[in-house]
């Protein structure tokens, strides 16, 4: 047993370890950011920076979260609007950036250049089963028709089975209030059951919805057949019954 020394009453013993604590804290800290659960996010956004400036400042601080956490990113490739931004941000920091883009849009001013590491693919379709097959996780910022498209595929991907990765939309200002309301109304009447509205997770800020990302847990109301990318076309059952199609082949989808 460590001794007293003279003069410390129990009082500055207890300020003293307290103040041990503190100093601990950042270290600890740092150390729950890098601990991780994703290698890789897939982030959809819009092409535009929207016309507030709390869009693109969410944008740049999703950006530093995903380099203070070390985690890479996979995004629509182009360095304009809120995308831009994602992408310059994680790769000014050292982080790396993988941009996936069709060849018909490449060189076109819709999307400006590729930031970090380019990917071209055939079409529309094989960039989305490419972004998805390379990330752990996906995120929608504020945008449009595209990325609340891009949304709607991994949230229906993930109520079949397809994938169970976390899916989180970074609510800020209150932008996805609207499309959570529709959820709920699609819940209310019946069309959504419950664990395919608990997909969605959301939050205001990106350290709010990163962690809410790393705890998330999947959990269907029945059981599914298991589904696993095949190659960037399509999606197969790992179910062996035969079927007349396919011979004892697993049965495309």
């Amino acid at each position: 047993m460590t001794a007293v020394k003279a003069g410390m009453t129990v009082g500055t013993m207890g300020k003293q370890g307290a103040d041990n604590e503190s100093l601990c804290l950042p270290l600890l800290a740092k150390e729950r950011i890098i601990s991780k659960r994703f290698k890789r996010i897939c982030v959809f956004c819009g092409s535009s920076s929207g016309k507030k400036d709390i869009f693109s400042n969410v944008a740049l601080s999703l950006g530093r979260e995903l380099v203070s956490r070390k985690v890479d990113l996979v995004y629509g490739g182009g360095s304009i609007g809120l995308m831009g931004q994602v992408a310059q941000t994680v790769h000014g920091g050292g982080g790396h950036v993988i941009g996936v883009i069709p060849t018909a849009l490449m060189g076109k001013d819709l999307c400006g250049q590729t930031v970090g590491e380019l990917r071209t693919v055939r079409d529309m379709h094989q960039r989305k089963a490419e972004m998805a097959g390379l990330a752990d996780a996906f995120v929608a910022l504020p945008g449009g028709y595209g990325t609340l498209e891009e949304l709607l595929e991994v949230l229906t991907w993930s109520q079949l089975g397809i994938h169970e990765k976390p899916v989180g939309l970074l609510n800020v200002d209150g932008y996805y209030n609207p499309l959570l309301a529709l959820f709920d109304k699609a819940l209310e009447e019946g069309f959504l059951g419950l664990s395919a509205r608990n997909i969605v997770v959301s939050a205001p800020t990106a350290s709010e919805l990163l962690d809410k990302l790393e705890a998330y847990t999947q959990i269907h109301d029945w059981a599914i057949p298991k589904l696993y990318w095949e190659d960037v076309k399509c999606f197969v059952y790992t179910s062996t019954i035969p079927t007349t199609l396919n011979q004892g082949k697993p049965e495309a989808i």
